[in-house]
């Protein structure tokens, strides 16, 4: 039964209504969780209360609003769809706009906010996102339009006009919502329009444009000039209360036709009244019904061709926002829209915003009309002198002002090929224009790039200049082959190649950024030919001209990249190569420190690189001089046994394979780091074995949850079956052995005897009769089975275990030698710490490969003695709620210890130990090496939920995980016939067999420590919960959620009675172990039985244990069956645990 409604709740305090809003802001579940338990849950009591606050008078004004907003942000999920809950919105819309206004409790902003917040409810409630409304809460919706119809009609009245206009605004967006909403009133807004005199008509006129919009667009049939309908009562336009909706007219009546033109030539006398937000709202109505209607484009013109020259971005935008939608219009004013637009840019008194939206404007503009006649390209083009920056714009407006010559001379570098073609007879570089007096003029206000670094802003915004002009109108089509013709016919293109080589030799600087220059080109595909023909020409004119000296070195990046193409000759590279070590090899002396080692290193990088990407027979000559010679004279011995390896290799090894043993070693051996580079101190492994023996003292590695049942044995199995192999029913995975295909093998070989020793071990199978609930049993389990992985083909199921690693101080100290803090202030800068610390982990137990971890940095637990409670003080009692400092201690001593997580990979569900290795380095250089105290494995930590198969989600996931619960509950029965059957798993190679058995314990304990104790632990795995009693005992917990609850053991799909011979109807008993044919001698256990629990977990890699716990007053009876009998041995132990630890 559903707990009766609360009628009212205790009102809120104002300090409280703050805290109620600040913990709903924060959006943690935890802080919302303190209001749902004291009863204020979001609901209709809940709503009451928060309207009821706004009509307090004791109320600030400023929590009022705050209280507005609160309703409108979360009291959206609650039960507000209701009609109920929509009139008490509107009757408390009511009470606040009668209310007078006394500046304490009410004001003229609190009227507007509650109007704002209740019409947006309105919104979202009533009216759906196709516009369409719910035709049970009309009445509310009327009532509230009736309200805001009541608070707009009262045109001129003074103190209110901002709250006339908030209404408007309401009223608008409700039309916006569900378009002719308004519609049969739209002759009494026009009056209002006509009537209204203040600066509010600006909301009255787009109020009614937007009634007009709708009526236009939605082609309905209404009278705006002779209306019989009345404003009030308000009722809503039957042909939006029809079953289809607004149904749109094929065309408008001629004399609605005439009146809705009447209704815009009225409008179009208010744009000058409108403020610059207004106005962009008021075009975007008016345009879209003035092409419906067929007006004339001039009209809009003549009103608003002046907003082109004003001085307000919005006003532009809106200018060119006509100017797009009737183009044909405004056909020949292109030169004087462009003229304007250049002219913000440049005009420094705007804004610096205003003048990149011109730009910006201007950008789109070129490219809309350069694509519809030629004529107006050249128009374009003759304006590019206006386009070049000055020194002193900002960079950005640089950067936009050089993006459009680039634009620019993509036009006038295809005319020039059109016209050597003959395609196009116009010519639009006649006026002198051309692109590299374009490129050059431009570039004169970045020119400082040359000398800033080369990571400035404004070397960035030169080489993207760079590559506006070099790619041109070049597209990214693999088809388009003249974009590529057009390229390398420009004259753009040699001249630019000339120009980086300049700077190059000028700017050394400029390397890195020439270079990132380079890769950009070469990681396009359809551009790589331009980046391979820059290193061609860096090749030819930069190589013979630089000046061998030490600063050489600054080019080796353009050298690599040089190497690194296969398209470039090798033979200037390597000449110069050549001399520059014979200019090391002269210049080498006492004062040439690391020089010649360095130099020489890259020089031998640069021929690695040749090896890498050229034929051997294409450098073997050059590159074998140059090797040969540093081997002989190079001072650096480092270096000369490089080479020498090098030449070797040259020498002895096909090109082929060469690379093939180059690529394996992407460090290069001639620049391993000098060790007179650094001074550090190198780490030494200690000597000292008594040190590293009783390293787990005082290094603990510890799980972070406890184990229920410290198993100290593990039942192993590997004698049982024949020759050190597992019996076949204890095999967790084999491969899938079909008939079928060893029938056909021994057809095609022609095998026509078959041994009795086959016939023996594989007897010819009898034919199978299955019923109907036998094939849904093994389909769900074919299904189940089909998820779980094969973890000899593929990775397998993982359990994870979360331990944590901490050391203490003292002892680590006094055993490796650290001092003690001098002084307890500075204590925790002299607190011990480990780095780089590695722990292994091994076990003897089927886990598999276990991954070791790396913790780069912990610092040593304080010393106990300083603890600010001693031992004798910590057997004290001290009150929870006081113990403030404890909490604090706990927190402090937690960033003592390093969390790690150790995944494990079973291939069996034992439990087991896992030993743990540690490697670390201290503060001294110490390696530390020593055995940790090993991870104890138990039987709960191989507990898993089932695997769900993908596309199983939400309430199908319940009722599957029930029916696998049955499924395998019947397949582990001794009487069950799915023992022969064989399911395939994930990876369609292995196979697994189920071979059930069952057990059963007896657990004297109460019904409410064992609810208590599965709640606890074994709450994830619970499937199903029978019984009413139990039910509502469990559901009231709140704990266990998202399953299946049966109120009736009749509502369960398994019959234990069937499916269990030992199962009695009525209590509980268990027999005498003495005389179990003896009747008689039964002890009933319990008096009431109250349900039972359903309890499916998967141990892996692909086994299940099943518990029925038959719940009663006393005690509890525990059914268990599974498919690995093994894990029995530790499961009573872990159930006394559970229940009795």
């Amino acid at each position: 039964m559903e707990k009766p409604q609360q009628s009212s709740l205790k009102p809120l305090s104002p300090q409280e209504w703050e805290t109620v809003i600040d913990d709903y802001q924060s959006g943690e579940p935890s802080r919302r969780h303190k209001w749902t338990t004291a009863s204020y849950t979001i609901g209709f009591s809940f709503l009451d209360l928060s309207l009821s606050s706004l009509l307090r008078k004791d109320f600030p004004i400023n929590l009022k609003l705050n209280i507005t907003i609160f309703i409108e942000e979360y009291l959206n999920s609650f039960a507000l769809h209701t009609e109920q809950s929509l009139i008490k919105l509107v009757e408390t819309l009511r009470s606040v706009i009668q209310a007078p206004i006394d500046g304490v409790s009410i004001n003229y902003s609190l009227k507007e906010q509650v109007m704002i917040s209740i019409t947006s409810r309105f919104i979202d409630s009533v009216i759906d996102d196709n516009g369409k409304l719910n035709l049970d809460w009309i009445r509310p919706l009327e009532s509230l339009i009736e309200l805001l119809l009541a608070v707009i009609n009262r045109p001129n009245h003074g103190p209110d006009r901002q709250s006339r206009a908030v209404a408007c605004e309401c009223l608008r967006e409700l039309e916006k919502a569900c378009p002719t909403l308004l519609a049969e009133i739209a002759e009494y807004l026009w009056g209002l329009c006509q009537n209204e005199r203040t600066h509010v008509n600006q909301s009255y006129v787009l109020l009614f444009g937007s009634v007009i919009h709708g009526i236009v667009m939605n082609k309905v049939n209404v009278s705006i000039t002779n209306t019989t309908i009345p404003l009030v009562p308000f009722n809503v336009p039957q042909f939006l209360m029809s079953e289809g909706g607004l149904s749109k007219e094929k065309e408008i009546s001629s004399s609605s036709y005439k009146e809705l033109r009447k209704a815009m030539s009225f409008l179009l006398e208010w744009p000058q009244n409108l403020t610059a937000c207004g106005l962009v709202e008021f075009m975007c109505i008016i345009m879209p019904v003035a092409v419906a209607l067929e007006l004339q484009v001039s009209l809009l013109k003549v009103k608003f061709s002046g907003l082109l020259y004003t001085y307000d971005p919005l006003l532009c935008h809106a200018f060119l926002g006509m100017y797009l939608q009737f183009l044909d219009a405004f056909d020949g004013q292109e030169s004087e829209v462009t003229s304007r637009l250049v002219l913000i840019s440049k005009e420094a008194q705007h804004h610096l915003v205003f003048r990149l939206l011109a730009l910006h404007w201007l950008l789109g503009l070129i490219g809309l009309i350069s694509s519809i006649e030629v004529g107006k390209k050249k128009a374009i083009v003759e304006m590019s002198s206006r386009f070049y920056p000055t020194v002193f714009d900002p960079l950005s407006l640089k950067s936009l002002k050089l993006d459009l010559l680039g634009y620019c001379s993509i036009l006038i570098e295809y005319s020039r090929c059109t016209n050597s073609n003959g395609d196009l007879g116009l010519e639009l570089v006649g006026s002198g224009a051309s692109v590299v007096k374009l490129f050059e003029d431009g570039l004169v206000s970045v020119s400082g790039f040359k000398w800033l670094p080369p990571w400035s802003t404004e070397t960035a915004v030169a080489f993207r200049t760079f590559h506006k002009f070099l790619i041109g109108a070049s597209s990214h089509s693999d088809t388009d082959s003249s974009s590529t013709r057009t390229l390398k016919e420009s004259t753009i293109f040699h001249n630019l190649q000339r120009m980086l080589v300049d700077m190059v030799l000028e700017f050394r600087g400029l390397v890195p950024v020439i270079v990132a220059f380079i890769n950009r080109l070469l990681s396009c595909y359809k551009h790589r030919w331009l980046g391979e023909h820059l290193l061609q020409t860096l090749d030819e004119h930069l190589v013979p001209k630089v000046k061998i000296d030490y600063k050489l070195g600054s080019y080796f990046p353009v050298f690599d990249r040089i190497a690194e193409n296969d398209t470039v000759p090798p033979g200037r590279l390597l000449e110069l190569l050549t001399k520059f070590v014979v200019f090391l090899i002269e210049k080498h002396g006492p004062d040439t420190g690391l020089k010649s080692w360095s130099r020489g290193s890259k020089v031998l990088g640069i021929c690695r690189t040749l090896l890498m990407h050229h034929h051997s027979s294409r450098l073997f000559l050059g590159l074998s001089r140059l090797l040969a010679f540093t081997c002989l004279y190079f001072p650096d011995l480092e270096v000369r046994d490089n080479a020498r390896i090098y030449l070797r290799m040259l020498i002895c090894i096909p090109g082929k394979r060469l690379r093939l043993i180059l690529d394996t070693g992407r460090q290069l051996p001639g620049i391993s780091q000098s060790p007179h580079a650094f001074s550090v101190q190198s780490p030494r492994l200690s000597r000292n074995l008594k040190k590293s023996k009783n390293i787990s003292s005082y290094i603990h590695l510890e799980r972070v949850v406890p184990l229920l049942v410290k198993q100290s044995w593990s039942l192993s199995l590997s004698t049982l079956g024949i020759m050190g192999t597992k019996p076949g029913h204890l095999e967790p995975i084999r491969d899938n052995e079909n008939p079928s295909e060893q029938r056909e093998l021994d057809t095609n070989t022609n095998i026509q005897t078959i041994s009795e020793t086959n016939r023996i071990d594989h007897p010819q199978e009898p034919l199978r009769v299955m019923d109907s609930k036998f094939v849904d049993i093994v389909g769900t389990l074919r299904q189940h089975f089909s998820s779980i992985p094969d973890f000899r083909l593929m990775p397998g199921l993982k359990i994870t275990i979360f331990c944590s690693l901490r050391f203490e101080s003292e002892p680590f100290n006094r055993i490796w030698g650290v001092e003690g803090p001098a002084d307890d202030l500075d204590e925790v800068k002299v607190l011990p710490a480990i780095y780089a610390t590695v722990l292994n982990f091994s076990s003897s137990a089927p886990y598999g490969s276990i991954p070791s971890f790396h913790i780069p940095f912990l610092l040593g637990e304080p010393p106990k003695s300083n603890y600010p409670l001693n031992q004798t003080d910590s057997l004290a009692i001290v009150p929870v709620e006081n113990n403030n400092n404890s909490g604090s201690q706990v927190e402090s001593l937690e960033s003592f210890k390093a969390p790690l997580m150790l995944e494990l990979e079973p291939r069996e569900p034992v439990p087991g130990l896992v030993d743990v290795s540690i490697e670390t380095n201290a503060e001294s250089g110490q390696i530390i090496r020593g055995n940790l105290q090993s991870i104890t494995v138990g039987i709960e930590d191989m507990f898993l939920k089932a695997i769900v198969p993908e596309g199983i989600q939400g309430d199908a996931m319940r009722d599957y995980t029930v029916g696998l619960f049955d499924a395998l509950w019947e397949a582990c029965g001794t009487s069950s016939s799915t023992g022969r059957e064989t399911f395939p798993l994930k990876g369609g190679k292995g196979v697994a067999a189920i071979s059930g058995t069952r057990s059963v314990k007896l657990l004297e304990v109460d019904a409410t420590s064992l609810i208590r104790a599965v709640e606890r632990h074994l709450e994830p795995f619970v499937v199903s919960v029978i019984g009413e009693p139990l039910v509502n005992i469990v559901k009231d917990g709140g704990i266990i959620k998202d399953i299946i609850w049966k109120y009736s053991a009749s509502d369960s799909s398994l019959d234990v009675s069937s499916s269990d011979p030992s199962y009695n109807a009525g209590p509980l008993y268990l027999k005498d172990k003495e005389d179990e044919e003896d009747s008689g001698s039964r002890s009933y256990m319990h008096k009431r039985t109250m349900g039972s629990f359903h309890i499916l977990i998967f141990l892996p890699p692909r086994f299940h244990l099943l518990f029925q716990m038959e719940v009663s007053d006393i005690s509890t009876l525990v059914r268990i069956r599974t498919d690995h009998w093994p894990c029995l041995a530790y499961i009573d132990e872990y159930l006394e645990a559970l229940f009795f630890g």
